[in-house]
């Protein structure tokens, strides 16, 4: 009786509101098998940021915290879900030996929530960009040479994390056996 009592108080704005919540999503899970795509789509949107940066020559703040951000994303992305430092001092640890226990990759950030993340981020660069009160005057080599700091330093640390507890966040793909057919099967057609 409770549900047809809430179905008269629904307004057409709830009801717009989960339409198309359902159809955004509906839209995410019809891309999830679609890597390639969904970076090349997100590749334009960061180029159209780009453009709109570079013709407005201005909202430099925006884009020195969009870069933060996505140096964070990038540094959820190639870290391991559970870190080995913490697991070393629980007394489990990565498999060093042969003998031991293979536990595969796990990422802290996931390839599509990566990607999902870094879309919005771009997406909502774009739209701050029309404020112009967001546009604070700034000497923007100044923040470029801070970020490519601040990037150089973090890369370092986590490929020394990588190197010191034996991880590669990269798989190149699912390893593909080639069919060998016999010399007396591809060479000449019998007679």
């Amino acid at each position: 009786m409770e549900g047809s009592e809430n179905d008269g108080n629904v307004t057409p704005i709830a009801t717009w509101k989960t339409e198309f919540s359902r159809k955004f999503q509906y839209f995410l899970d019809r891309s999830t098998p679609h890597t390639m795509e969904r970076w090349l789509g997100t590749l334009a949107v960061a180029m159209i940021y780009v453009l709109r940066v570079y013709y407005v020559q201005g909202f430099y703040v925006i884009s020195y915290g969009l870069g933060i951000y996505v140096l964070n994303l990038l540094i959820g992305f190639l870290s391991p879900k559970v870190d080995p430092e913490l697991e070393a001092l629980d007394g489990a640890s990565l498999p060093t030996k042969g003998s031991d226990e293979f536990k595969p990759f796990i990422r802290r950030l996931p390839e599509f929530k990566f990607w999902y993340a870094i879309t919005k981020a771009f997406v909502v660069a774009f739209v701050l960009t029309f404020f112009s009160m967001l546009d604070v005057p700034v000497f923007w080599p100044i923040l470029l040479c801070y970020w490519i700091f601040l990037f150089f330093l973090t890369m370092k640390r986590q490929i020394l994390h990588m190197i010191k507890y034996k991880y590669v966040p990269f798989d190149i793909g699912k390893q593909r056996y080639t069919n060998k057919k016999s010399a007396s099967s591809s060479g000449t057609p019998r007679n």
